[in-house]
Order: C-alpha cells, then structure tokens, then sequence
C-alpha cells in the first residue's frame, strides 16, 4: 500500500502534462464543431459524418503507435539511449507506412461515401471535407510518434503546449477559411478541412524541429533516419501495436454501434446520448492521461530489472484514476439535470440525458479502471489476451445486453448504457485480475 502511494505522485506528474495534451484535443473537435455549425446544420452534419469515418482509421493509427512509448520508456530504463532512438527511428518509417496506406484506402473511400446511405445534401459537401483530413492523416502518426518519444523520455510538456497552440492556430484558419476573413472567400465545411490539414502538418514540423534542437533528447536522437532497419525491430512493435489496434477498434466501433441502436428509438434518445457521451468522453481524458504515464513507467521499470515496482505504479494509477473519476461521477449524479441544460433545452432530452449520466457516474469509474488496466498491461508487453478479453467485454456482453434492455426491452437508451457499463465493469475486473496475476 505504502509503495503504491508513492509512485502516484511520480505518475500524476507525467499524467498531467498528457492529460492537458488530451483535452486540447477534444476541444480541437468541439471548437470545429461549433465554428462549423454557425455555416449551416447540414455543413455540421457532413462535417460529422467525415470525422466518424476518419476516425476508424484514426484509431487504427493509435494502436500501431503505442509501442513506440512502451518500447522508448524499456530503453530509457535501461539506460540505452540509443536504442531508444532505434524505436523513434522505426516508429517514424510506421507512422509514415501507414499514413499513406490509410491515406489511399480513405481517398478511394471517398468515392463510395454514397454507400452509406447519407442524406443527399450532406454528401454534396463532405467529399472535399473528407479528402482534406484523410491527407492529414501521416501528419498525425508523425506528431504521435514524437509526442510519445518526448513523453516516454520524460519530457511531456513541450508537446502538451505544441498541442494547445494547434488549438488557437485551427480556430484562426477555420475563422479565415471557412468564413472568408482576410480577403479570401467563405470556404464553409472545405475552409475546415483546409485547417485542420494545414495545423496538423505544422504541429507535427514544429514537434520534430523542437526534438531535433532540445539536448535532454540528443543522446537518444536518430543519427540517420533512413535506412539500415531491423525486420526483428518492425516485427516487435507490429507484435504489441496490432493487438492495441484491435482492443481500440472493437472499442470504438462497439461505441459507435452502440449510438446506432440508440438512434433506433428515436431523435430525443440519440440527442441525450450525444449529450451523455460527450460528457463522458470529456471526462475519459483524465485516467487516459493516467493510463498513458502509467504504462510508460511499468516499461520504463521493466528496462531498468525494477519488476517489483510493476504493481506499485500501476496499482497507484489505479487508485488514483478511481479518485478522479468517482469524482466526475459525484457530478454526473448531482448535477446531471444542469449539465444537459447546457447543451439543450428540450425538457424531455434534458431528463433521459440526467438518466444517462446517473448510469455514467459508474461507467466512469470502470472505465477508467479498465484502460489503465490495458496500459500497464501493454507495459509487460501483453497484448493477446487482453484483446480477447476487451472483444468479448464489448461485443459479447455489453452491445447484446444493452440490446436486450434497451432496443427489445423497455429501458430505452438508459438500458443500452447499463450493458456498455456491464461490459466495461467486466473488461477492467478482468484486465486488472490479468496484471496482478502475471506480476505477482
């Protein structure tokens, strides 16, 4: 108990930084949503429909990253700062590979987007709009691979405010383009794709460029980039980053089939959901944060032979990430009636959202718990069982059972999110069941 309480200061001050980093980003997409909203209903529903999409690739994207962070902390705990570059070195040829793999395979989605069976008016504007963010998509797996290197040597808070500038600098280009300010003409849903292109691949130059001159790094900076690769090296970081690709697919596409169903009952359920998950999700970036640092240190100790500081540090998060969230839930309980009064002010909407975010208030707590779970076990380098488990949490248990109670059921929307919760109380008990075990 003791050991556990004195890692977590350690880990909260490489959370932080990661967390700002984190909420940055959501305010990203809310700061595009609601510029984008005042040029119209069907620009913000097109706008809505591309970022979905991209965002399936996205996530992919995340996946195939995350080892470079394990395998970075492993080198720095081990004192080889060269293999630590070896891993930057690497992860940058991933990110690259990638980037233009899903870069094409969006390009050629974007001439079926018909298929989706949108509505006419909204698929007139989203192909340009969709085509924009897809090329920004090698940018964003560049600046994950440096963010993550920078974090993992302990350096997270240049990114975070790399980060944060991104922000200010999307919400000018989007009040140039998509309005026409400047003397340039109103570019509506395009002028946001044009920003979001060009402040992605700056964020990802001025991150490289910072990397590059900061001397905490040099030791560990790649001397070549091209060339020279490892197959064993590829193979290592596709062996942990493909199984992490899967946990956050299955995770995603349950939540997004999840939005679906709801919307089976109607326009009032789908509005009290969006209000409820955005809530959530805003919240989620704190024990993600947390779970992030968490798995970075349980690497960093397996690189430096400190396995018995496995379960302190991760166990500390643990019970730090409860702390967080069982907060955010206090509110999600108390003062769920107020929080959707700030999005909307149907009175039917507001009070199915207060339902949403009663159920929420536990939703956070094991959801939080189950991604740190993830994390540190993804510092140990086990990834196989843990995607099982997170498929058969989220598509096993928690999509039938809020079937069952909400779509068959009388519960409405309240029922499909006590089967998300089901399955994600499921996913943590089992995650943190499986760390404690292989650390014992």
């Amino acid at each position: 108990m003791k050991a556990a309480l004195r890692e977590i200061r350690p880990t909260l001050t490489l959370a932080l930084p990661i967390i700002v980093g984190q909420v940055s980003q959501m305010l990203m997409g809310v700061t595009d949503s609601v510029m984008i909203g005042r040029a119209g209903t069907v620009p913000l529903a097109a706008s809505a429909f591309g970022s979905t999409v991209f965002n399936v690739f996205y996530v992919v994207g995340i996946g195939l990253m995350l080892p470079v962070s394990i395998f970075v902390s492993r080198a720095r705990g081990a004192t080889r700062p060269d293999e630590a570059g070896e891993y930057l070195r690497h992860g940058m040829a991933l990110a690259w590979f990638f980037g233009l793999l899903e870069t094409l395979a969006m390009v050629g989605l974007g001439t079926q987007l018909a298929r989706f069976g949108q509505p006419p008016e909204v698929l007139a504007v989203v192909t340009p709009f969709f085509l924009l963010i897809a090329g920004s998509i090698t940018s964003v797996f560049v600046y994950l691979v440096l963010r993550q290197f920078a974090e993992a040597m302990g350096h997270p808070w240049a990114p975070m405010f790399i980060m944060l500038i991104g922000v200010g600098l999307n919400a000018a280009l989007n009040w140039v383009f998509i309005y026409g300010n400047l003397g340039l003409p109103a570019l509506g849903l395009t002028g946001a794709g044009i920003s979001t292109l060009v402040s992605r691949l700056l964020g990802a130059v001025v991150i490289f460029v910072w990397l590059r001159r900061d001397p905490a790094v040099r030791a560990a900076w790649p001397q070549r980039w091209w060339g020279g690769y490892s197959r064993a090296r590829f193979v290592e970081m596709l062996r942990l980053g493909l199984p992490a690709s899967g946990m956050l697919l299955f995770e995603t596409t349950a939540f997004g089939f999840s939005c679906v169903m709801i919307g089976w009952l109607g326009a009032n359920p789908l509005a009290a959901h969006q209000i409820a998950i955005t809530s959530a999700s805003l919240a989620f970036m704190f024990p993600l944060g947390l779970s992030m640092a968490a798995g970075m240190r349980v690497s960093r100790a397996v690189g430096a032979g400190e396995l018995a500081r496995r379960r302190p540090i991760a166990f500390g998060a643990i019970g730090l990430g409860i702390a967080i969230t069982g907060l955010f839930g206090i509110a999600f309980w108390v003062a769920g009636r107020q929080i959707a009064m700030w999005f909307v002010d149907d009175p039917a909407v507001i009070v199915l959202a207060a339902q949403l975010l009663a159920v929420g208030a536990l939703f956070q707590i094991v959801d939080g718990v189950q991604v740190i779970g993830a994390a540190c076990l993804r510092g140990i380098s086990d990834v196989k069982v843990p995607t099982l488990i997170t498929f058969a949490a989220y598509w096993v248990v928690a999509l039938p059972l809020g079937y069952l109670l909400g779509v068959r059921g009388p519960m409405g929307a309240v029922g499909m999110w006590i089967g998300i919760a089901s399955g994600l109380a499921l996913a943590a008990m089992l995650l943190t069941g499986r760390f404690a075990r292989l650390t014992r």
